[in-house]
């Protein structure tokens, strides 16, 4: 069967984004279209790897491809023209910020499962443990080595089961010395962490930003090309208070909320997996319906997730009862990226006529 690139295009056109509700060449989603040798090789504006929509949108274009004959070879290409950062962190895709209204949420927790989620599903994922005063990550994520240094003397990340990490708490002498630091000083380490770090290429940096709404989190959010932020809360009336406060600091800084994490949203008996609502239930829904940002999961309190002295990532436990969870969370959390990402490349192309095709083949 014989197509031409126009005509495949036009085919092109009835598959729906399933998260905006539009065809993929309205959005702009498509690049470019070149046939060679029974081949269809297609380049996409997509920016986020391994999210569960993105990679059902390339399945259902590989079976138009095999509907027509062609075998499909897709590429995936969002730069600058698309509306995407390239001077800051260039080599890195996207930066994903997790906070908190206040401390003692799982905001951490949340923080390294995700990184180590992303990085299960297949993804090149860096870690950024960015609340100085409380540098946890390594407790969770146990590195396999010290950081090292480049010639240049930029810092080398060390692994976590292949999690790329930095945190404050490799700085520190012993593993409870105090972080002691007034204001410079904590944006010296940050100016360094930002600047100063050999990442390489990452698909996603996670950022574990200090909780509340100070000086560290609003110096990040100038400084970097951050493309949403996850919000931690708990269902207590406290917790879910100072989210709000959150929720509104992004909005402000036209940072993009993702979606809200409820966290301890039930307490699951580990002798017999019932659960109980010990905070309350349904308490995150508040926020969801009065800022109109999605409730992207509930993680259930359960030894395993947050415990004292648990190391390694739950989402990669797979005899954990609740690492079904945590990956919804991940999944979940991936696809509002995409969301995000995808409507970038829309805004950024749909005033451009090349982009626009007829809805049906000229005669």
């Amino acid at each position: 069967m014989s197509i031409t690139e126009h005509e495949l295009k036009i085919k092109l056109e009835g598959i729906e984004d399933p998260d905006i509700g539009e065809d993929i060449i309205s959005l702009g989603l498509v690049n470019d279209v070149t046939i060679e040798d029974e081949t269809a090789r297609i380049s996409l504006a997509f920016n986020t790897p391994y999210a569960p929509s993105e990679m059902e949108l390339g399945n259902r274009i590989r079976e138009v491809c095999d509907d027509v004959g062609l075998e499909a070879d897709l590429r995936a290409h969002a730069g600058a023209e698309h509306g995407f950062d390239d001077e800051v962190l260039p080599r890195v895709r996207n930066v994903i910020a997790v906070a908190s209204g206040k401390g003692g949420v799982g905001k951490t927790t949340v923080a390294a499962n995700l990184a180590a989620g992303l990085e299960k599903r297949g993804a090149m994922v860096g870690l950024l443990d960015a609340d100085i005063h409380g540098p946890n990550i390594p407790k969770i994520l146990p590195v396999e080595s010290e950081p090292g240094v480049t010639p240049s003397e930029d810092i080398v990340p060390p692994r976590s089961d292949g999690v790329r990490v930095i945190s404050m708490g490799f700085m520190m002498e012993e593993e409870d010395d105090p972080a002691i630091l007034r204001g410079p000083m904590v944006n010296k380490f940050m100016l360094k962490f930002l600047e100063g770090v050999e990442w390489g290429r990452l698909d996603y940096l996670i950022v574990d930003l200090p909780p509340g709404t100070g000086d560290a989190t609003l110096n990040l959010l100038q400084s970097m090309p951050v493309t949403g932020s996850v919000v931690v809360t708990t269902p207590q009336e406290m917790a879910l208070e100072d989210t709000r406060k959150g929720i509104q600091m992004f909005n402000k800084h036209d940072t993009p909320v993702l979606g809200v994490v409820e966290n301890m949203s039930s307490f699951v008996c580990p002798s017999c997996d019932d659960q109980h609502g010990l905070f309350g239930t349904e308490g995150a829904n508040s926020i969801v319906d009065k800022y109109d940002v999605p409730l992207i999961g509930q993680i259930p309190i359960h030894p395993d997730f947050g415990a004292e002295g648990s190391e390694g990532a739950i989402v990669k436990d797979d005899d954990s009862p609740v690492q079904e969870s945590v990956e919804e969370v991940v999944a979940n959390i991936a696809d509002r990226i995409g969301e995000t990402n995808r409507r970038t490349v829309d805004a950024n192309t749909s005033d451009d006529p090349a982009d626009k095709l007829p809805t049906e083949l000229e005669d």
